[in-house]
Order: C-alpha cells, then structure tokens, then sequence
C-alpha cells in the first residue's frame, strides 16, 4: 500500500471517528470537516497579521475565509445583517468583530474604520459594490471581490481566459431561465468594473469561481454525488462521457484568496478546478475509487430523454448545448501559476458527505435530496424500458 493511500485511509477514519463521536455536537464537527488548513500546499512564511473586513462571511466561502484567516493570524471583521447562521467554524466566530448593517440602505458601521483588506462576498448588486467600495477606499488598502465565472455567460466558446469578452449588457430574450442566467452574468462584470473604477487596477483583486462544493454549501446542487456515491449500487449518470466538467472545492477558493491578500496579488483570475481537464466519466471514477463501495454506472447520454424529464444538469455536470456548450472551458492556468492549488476530490468528496449528515445541515434539505435518488430510479427504469 501507497504512503498516500495509506494517508488517505487514515484520514478517513479520523474524519468518521469526528462524526461519531459528535452527534448531536455540530459545532465540533463542522469544525473537523468544513476547512482543513494542513491541506494547503503553500509552505511561504506568513506575513504581518492584516486586519480583514468580510462583506458577508457567514454563509459558504466565508466561514471558510475566516477560519483560514485567523489560523494565519490575521483579524477579521464582518459585515452581515445579522440573518444567516454559518454551518461551518461556529465556534471561530467568538473572535470575530461582528457589525450588523444593510447594504441597501445602512452602510453607517463602516464609516470612519481603517482595514488592510476588504473582501466582497455579498456583492450582488451592482449598486452594492459601487456604494462599498466608495465608502472604502481610502479606508482599505485593497479590493478584493468575488465575481464568478458567469461573467462568460453565454458560453458559446472555449478555452475562456481572464481577458475574454465578458457581459455588459441584457439581451433582449423571453426565456425566464436565460433572463436570470444573463442578469447575474451582467451583475458580476459590472461590479467588477465597480471596484476597479473606485480603487484602481493596483488595488483590486477579482476572483471568478466555478462551480464551489464542499462543506457548508447552501444550494445542494453538488451534493447529490457524495451523498448518492457513498450509497452505491446503480447510479444514473447524465450526458456523454466525455462532457467536460469543472467544480473546486469551497476550501481551495478560501485558502488561496486569504493568500493572494498576503502576497498583494492583484488582477483577475478564474478560480477554477480541476487542475487538468476532466469528463464526467473521469469525475465519477475518480470520485468513487477511494469509497469502497460498488457503484454500477448506468450512463443516459441521450439529451433528448434527459430534457423531457427535466434533468439538463447535475452540477457539476452542465448539459453542454446552446448557450451552456462552453461552461466546463474555463481557462485555469493563471490562477494555478499563482498558487491556486486543489485537495484530492475523493477528500472533499468524503468530508462533504460526513458533513451532510450532521445535524448542521436540516432534516427538510435531506428530504429534498431524497426525493431526487427517487426520481433517479424511476429515470434509470424508464431509460432501461427504451433500450
């Protein structure tokens, strides 16, 4: 046995004994499971503690961020409405300052404070980044703001690097799907273009990511794997084998951006996984191949069949037609010659699952999922009917 596999086994036994013996306790494991800094394959010396203030910070990246930050010995500072609880590091929050305000309309807990840093998670109005970043910058040193990779949308080409054409404008369309996917598209490019314009190129950093999972993740859409993988047995997987699919792991994003900060890295990069090109068929294999389990794959590559019974996609599968043809072609290599690096998918595969079924995550979201590996055997049955 591999000195890595044999890390790896160890590693998982860690991660199930965590589990098992906090039920009841999520506090302690969110806290095993949601940010491992060892993971990180940076070994620089770390620099002069920052004062860091986190627009938002307690839903996914940030308490992700935070735990990263403090870890480096940097302080942190929040900037919520006081609404959203984190599922990930609670107890981190005790040595966070926490400021209560609306980036509607109640900006007041910022004013007449310094930082070195600002980071913007919650920036989904355009308005929002200009009045922060107006307010900001002669207070912060630097502009960090989380954009995403829907700046390409649509995404009609290939290989998008960091200077591609991005969205500026709404297109006249009657698709209520296309009308929110180009709306957020035009949203993130012109905030992008909101911090630049107030703290200048030298000072703002702009990080896109693609699909994020991990411990934490609010919407689901990428947990289905992990929790249906671990189950095994026969296992619908959509689309073509060779689709190309992207994601990364929460962690790497958090990581890296606290590190960018420190070595005032500025510019724009694409926080993109994996580090090679991979296929779904690549996905799945690589995912289940440390679990131990049997999966039988039941491959529906007919897009047809998966439209009428409403599956285009299953992140991070994305079926890749019309304006979604080019999603998973996401240049990365900029953002890997900085320093983004990636945790094994089979880790944050196996550590997303044992944070699922904690009681961090409600009995209502487990249900929903249920329901989907419902749908996938009535799906598998009905396809396995046509052939």
């Amino acid at each position: 046995m591999s000195i890595q596999k044999r890390k790896r086994i160890e590693r998982r036994e860690i991660i199930k004994l965590g589990v098992t013996a906090s039920i009841g306790f999520p506090l302690m494991t969110s806290q095993l499971l949601s940010c491992d800094s060892s993971q990180s394959k940076n070994t620089q010396k770390q620099p002069k503690g920052l004062s860091i203030l986190i627009l938002g910070g307690t839903s996914f990246l940030g308490p992700h961020q935070i735990a990263y930050a403090l870890d480096r010995r940097h302080t942190v500072t929040t900037f919520t409405r006081g609404k959203t609880l984190p599922t990930v590091h609670q107890d981190k929050f005790k040595d966070v300052e926490q400021l209560i305000g609306d980036r509607n309309d109640d900006l007041s807990a910022l004013e007449n404070r310094k930082w070195d840093v600002v980071i913007d998670n919650s920036g989904r109005k355009v308005e929002w980044t200009e009045e922060s970043a107006e307010l900001l910058k002669d207070n912060c040193g630097l502009y960090v703001y989380t954009s995403s990779t829907g700046v390409f949308y649509p995404y009609i080409n290939s290989d998008f690097k960091e200077d591609s054409e991005v969205l500026l404008e709404m297109p006249n369309t009657d698709d209520e799907d296309e009308k929110i996917e180009y709306g957020y598209g035009v949203m993130k490019a012109k905030s992008e273009m909101a911090a630049r314009t107030q703290f200048g190129d030298d000072r703002t950093i702009i990080v896109r990511p693609t699909y994020m999972f991990g411990p934490g993740d609010r919407t689901d859409r990428f947990t289905y794997w992990p929790v249906r993988l671990k189950r095994g047995g026969e296992v619908m997987v959509p689309g073509k084998i060779d689709d190309p699919v992207q994601y990364v792991d929460v962690r790497d994003v958090a990581e890296w951006m606290i590190r960018l900060i420190e070595q005032k890295k500025t510019g724009t990069f694409n926080a993109v996984g994996p580090k090679t090109a991979n296929t779904m068929k690549e996905f799945v294999k690589e995912a289940t191949q440390e679990y131990g389990l049997r999966c039988y794959f039941q491959y529906i590559d007919d897009y047809d069949f998966l439209l009428e019974n409403g599956i285009s996609y299953i992140v991070p599968w994305i079926m890749p037609i019309g304006n979604n043809k080019g999603s998973a072609l996401i240049n990365n290599q900029k953002a890997i010659s900085i320093g983004l690096t990636f945790r094994d998918l089979e880790l944050s595969m196996e550590e997303t699952f044992y944070w699922w079924m904690t009681n961090a995550v409600s009995d209502e979201r487990k249900e929903k999922l249920e329901a989907q590996f419902t749908k996938e055997r009535e799906l598998i049955k009905k396809w396995k009917a046509l052939m």
